[in-house]
């Protein structure tokens, strides 16, 4: 027998059994959501200074196998009916292919070309929340995050940024991939007694099984690893995987949509923070520009975003 409960979220949408309240607990759900993508703006700085060179694929697994298992070992807890395919479809489009189309990506474009295409994740969120939700979003979020992309680029990008097409699809397929994942993830909700942590786990583990066969296929093992790098590989491991990952999910099941795809726009803002903090890399006038821009579209479009209750239903499945 399957027990299914709808639940019918209010403006600020909170996971059962207690929801967050009022302004404050919007305010907290933000902020807490918006630490994965201001942690993944630092795997930028990371893969540079720790990382081996040209192991895009050991990159991928290492960051997602690992977390998962050890996600998986505190949760103690393995997925029910519906949930094997449910989360089969989430851990490859979250993880087994959304990170080798990033590290792909990433070794065949500048980090600006990377970092303006995957900053459309907003709107393809807004596409795809149309057609799977039916809930399409206010234009004036769109406006705010098509001014988003536009401070991004003015950001990251720099004279010498070239045009390669491999990388670009690459880049394009992941960053719509993800969105993919952030509306599944809001429509089939998590199972009844599960928490975003075991979610993380589900997805990671899975993403991570896909993983590793196509590292050993295209890659092989490692003859060593140094010390920096597995200094390197805990980092993304640990806090840039299994702690964002949890909060990123959480933040599917109580924000809307579209309000949590523009928090995405603080990966590229850390990145570039952190590169001119760490890797000594200039700031120029449109960068701070940009910036600027970046900043203002994300808080006008959370404000914008809090004045249209978000309607979707979501549910907590047995299954």
């Amino acid at each position: 027998m399957t027990a299914t409960t709808t639940l019918r979220p209010t403006a600020t949408p909170a996971p059962a059994p207690t929801p967050a309240k009022g302004t404050a607990g919007s305010a907290r759900d933000l902020l807490l959501s918006a630490i994965a993508p201001a942690s993944w703006g630092t795997t930028y700085v990371v893969t540079a200074t720790l990382l081996p060179e040209h192991r895009p694929m050991l990159a991928a697994t290492l960051r997602a196998l690992p977390a998962g298992l050890i996600l998986l070992a505190f949760v103690r807890r393995l997925p029910r009916g519906d949930w094997w395919w449910k989360t089969a479809v989430l851990g490859t489009l979250n993880f087994g292919a959304f990170f080798p189309l990033l590290f792909f990506a990433a070794s065949r474009l500048p980090g600006g070309d990377a970092a303006t295409l995957g900053s459309v994740q907003p709107l393809a969120v807004a596409g795809f929340s149309t057609l799977i939700l039916r809930q399409p979003p206010a234009r004036a979020v769109l406006g705010a995050a098509v001014a988003g992309t536009g401070g991004v680029a003015l950001m990251t990008l720099t004279a010498k940024a070239r045009i390669d097409a491999l990388g670009v699809a690459a880049m394009l397929t992941a960053t719509a991939l993800m969105a993919l994942a952030v509306v599944l993830g809001r429509r089939w909700g998590r199972p009844a007694g599960a928490t975003p942590l075991t979610l993380a786990a589900w997805q990671l583990v899975f993403g991570g099984l896909v993983l590793a066969p196509m590292t050993l296929a295209s890659e092989g093992l490692p003859a060593t690893l140094t010390a920096k790098n597995i200094a390197g590989f805990a980092y993304i491991g640990v806090v840039g995987t299994a702690a964002a990952y949890t909060l990123w999910f959480r933040g599917i099941e109580r924000l809307a949509p579209t309000s949590l795809s523009l928090l995405s726009l603080a990966n590229p803002m850390v990145a570039t923070i952190a590169g001119f903090v760490v890797l000594d890399q200039a700031l120029t006038a449109p960068q701070a520009a940009g910036f600027a821009v970046a900043l203002g579209a994300l808080v006008a479009g959370q404000t914008l975003a809090a004045r249209k209750p978000y309607g979707g239903n979501r549910q907590v499945t047995d299954r």
